[in-house]
């Protein structure tokens, strides 16, 4: 199982777990930060779970080895969608975590997948196949992979799980266009998604955060 950096409640048992992905070349630590911005309620008994990706080489990086869900060979819709034995291999260790989760006495629709750029494809591809209910899926900077296949490969389970997709509109790695069309080919399967962006590049923003906060109250306090 992949190692993690866990935030759990303060005080009383987990009700809740959200498993978030990190993007490409960063580590679990890299979004942990961001839990006390959130002001989420302890009360609500959330359960933080920040997994490390695997380490590859990636084409995209002259082969440099780094932490990644899958390789990138390019900045372009095709290059990203290239490794597709990488992105089932990142599904199969995301599923592990869910399960692991269930295990310890989290109903899958207590669970939220979350990520940001390489994380937040993941978030979808795992999400959206995964056999069993979840409490929601978080977007951030993202995109969809494999979109060709995704009305069939895709689970009914999840068909009405809400999904916040984020994203910047002056974004040069994953560029808004591509997201804008992930985000329609999602709503064109009549996914229960929603869109908003924020004048800033690859990155999250104050406002971001907020919006964020707001969503996942209304996902976990329901």
């Amino acid at each position: 199982m992949l190692e993690t950096v866990e935030i759990n409640p303060k005080s009383g048992e987990a009700e809740f777990s959200i498993i978030w992905m990190h993007g490409l070349g960063a580590d679990g630590y890299d979004f942990a930060s961001i839990v006390p911005q959130l002001k989420i309620p302890d009360s609500l008994g959330v359960r933080f779970i920040f997994p490390h990706a695997p380490i590859r080489p990636i084409t995209f990086a002259g082969g440099e080895r780094m932490r990644a869900w899958f390789d990138l060979k390019g900045l372009n819709a095709d290059a990203a969608s290239g490794d597709e034995k990488g992105v089932k291999e990142s599904e199969k260790l995301i599923i592990e975590l869910i399960e692991n989760e269930i295990a310890r006495g989290i109903p899958s629709q207590n669970i939220i997948l979350a990520g940001f750029s390489q994380g937040g494809a993941m978030t979808l591809y795992t999400g959206l196949r995964y056999p069993k209910p979840l409490a929601g899926m978080l977007v951030l900077s993202g995109f969809l992979l494999f979109a060709s296949k995704l009305p069939t490969e895709k689970n009914s389970a999840n068909d009405k799980t809400p999904i916040l997709m984020l994203h910047g509109s002056e974004d040069n790695m994953v560029p808004i266009v591509w997201a804008k069309s992930s985000y329609k080919n999602l709503k064109d399967l009549g996914l229960n998604i929603t869109w908003q962006d924020y004048p800033m590049p690859h990155s999250v923003c104050d406002k971001e955060i907020q919006d964020i906060a707001t969503w996942l109250q209304k996902v976990l306090d329901r």
